[in-house]
């Protein structure tokens, strides 16, 4: 025993024998405060009181209102979209009519809200579908998001408004052919030509939203001193072409596509962002604010199954009963409930700790790897509770599956954020 408890021992013995003393040894003495504990009402839908208890009301307000407009509004076409592999115009300007787009930054038409709120919104958005979510976040965090943080004053004046309103569709042009966690090895090339304009030469490709982009955020290796940085180039500039990638089997609800760069002649004071770090800081900044909001999106995926196949096994009847009264079903149930309310809390740390500017990557990591990971792994076992039933697109859980899968890849692989752990 160590001689810190040995030393507390008489303390607490003395604390006890007065307790004793003044309530009694029998229960029926004590005062209800100390004889009964209360205990909340459990709701299946929020385990652990996340969002009763741990938001703002101008946060529940936000996640209130994504929540309304993403079932009334995008559920009911989101089957359709991912049959046809077809990309719906409406999404992004019917986000930014609400404020939900680039909804963290302060100005330029944009909410200004924290970052919980934003992750909330993610979440709302990919209980829906998750190539939805990727549509909001390419355009928020990877587009908005460093055109705000290294553009000069008259690109965040000329882009960002027209963005925030979704009149503007945006891309990150990042992954190559060849090149797609060692982003450092990229092949794409920025040459200056000493009179005033840049020459990009290069491909990328699994880019979300290119082919209907009209803004692209494009990375490359400037051959002047080998490093990496960042070039706005706008739709429509010779050289410039963004054809789709067909036939996917997970995304299918939003547009995927390759970027082509031949001789693409920009003029450096209008495209280059002039506060980007040369090197992978700046486009990795962009990527951490991404994977937090992807931490959120995976787990509203996970949840909106767990609803589904909830209601399925209370409506599904074998052997004389409904399927949700045998234990193996209740298992399923129990073990993605408890890493939806894990995920959940985890990412709203995440988020608090952001917003108070205390954050890190490896965070950002933990998150991202270990919600994508539960989400896509909970999301197939719930799958089995639909039986045969699975096959059918009338169900929304065999497509999320199928979503997670990529999510769970991409923008740093479950294994790329290990090795960073």
């Amino acid at each position: 025993m160590s001689n810190v408890l040995r030393n507390a021992l008489p303390i607490l013995r003395r604390r006890l024998a007065a307790t004793t003393r003044h309530y009694g040894t029998t229960p029926d003495t004590a005062p209800e405060a100390y004889n009964m504990t209360k205990f909340s009402k459990f709701d299946w839908q929020d385990p652990m009181q996340l969002f009763e208890t741990q938001l703002s009301e101008d946060e529940k307000a936000i996640s209130q209102t994504a929540h309304d407009f993403c079932q009334e509004t995008l559920k009911p076409k989101v089957t359709e979209m991912y049959r046809n592999e077809s990309w719906d115009p409406t999404i992004l300007p019917s986000l930014g009519e609400l404020g939900l787009l680039g909804s963290t930054i302060e100005g330029y038409g944009c909410a200004g809200v924290n970052s919980v709120s934003y992750g909330l919104i993610a979440r709302e958005v990919e209980k829906v579908d998750s190539g939805y979510r990727s549509i909001m976040s390419v355009q928020s965090s990877l587009v908005m998001g460093p055109i705000h943080q290294f553009a000069s004053e008259a690109q965040k004046e000329k882009y960002l408004p027209r963005l925030a309103k979704g009149e503007l569709v945006g891309c990150f042009g990042l992954t190559e052919p060849n090149h797609g966690s060692d982003p450092s090895s990229m092949q794409t090339t920025a040459t200056d030509t000493g009179d005033g304009e840049i020459v990009l030469n290069g491909s990328k490709t699994w880019i979300s939203n290119s082919p209907h982009a009209d803004l692209f955020v494009i990375w490359a290796k400037c051959k002047w001193d080998n490093k990496i940085r960042g070039f706005i180039v706008e739709k429509g500039t010779k050289g410039l072409s963004a054809p789709a990638i067909k036939n996917k089997l997970q995304l299918r609800a939003s547009v995927t596509g390759s970027i082509f760069l031949q001789d693409v002649r920009v003029k450096r004071d209008e495209s280059l962002l002039p506060h980007a770090r040369p090197g992978l800081g700046s486009p990795f900044e962009c990527l951490n604010s991404a994977r937090y909001g992807i931490s959120w999106g995976a787990m509203g995926a996970l949840e909106a199954c767990i609803a589904e196949a909830r209601q399925y096994a209370l409506d599904r009847s074998q052997f004389g009963r409904p399927i949700a009264g045998f234990q193996l079903i209740q298992q399923k149930l129990a073990d993605a409930s408890t890493e939806a309310a894990l995920g959940l809390l985890c990412s709203l740390q995440l988020g608090r700790m952001k917003d108070a500017g205390q954050w890190s990557p490896e965070m950002v990591s933990l998150a991202k790897r270990n919600n994508c990971n539960k989400a896509l792994q909970q999301s197939r076992s719930l799958l089995d509770i639909f039986g045969g039933n699975a096959t059918s697109d009338e169900y929304h859980t065999g497509r999320h599956v199928q979503n997670l899968q990529t999510v769970n890849t991409y923008e740093g692989s479950y294994g790329i954020h290990t090795l960073i752990l």
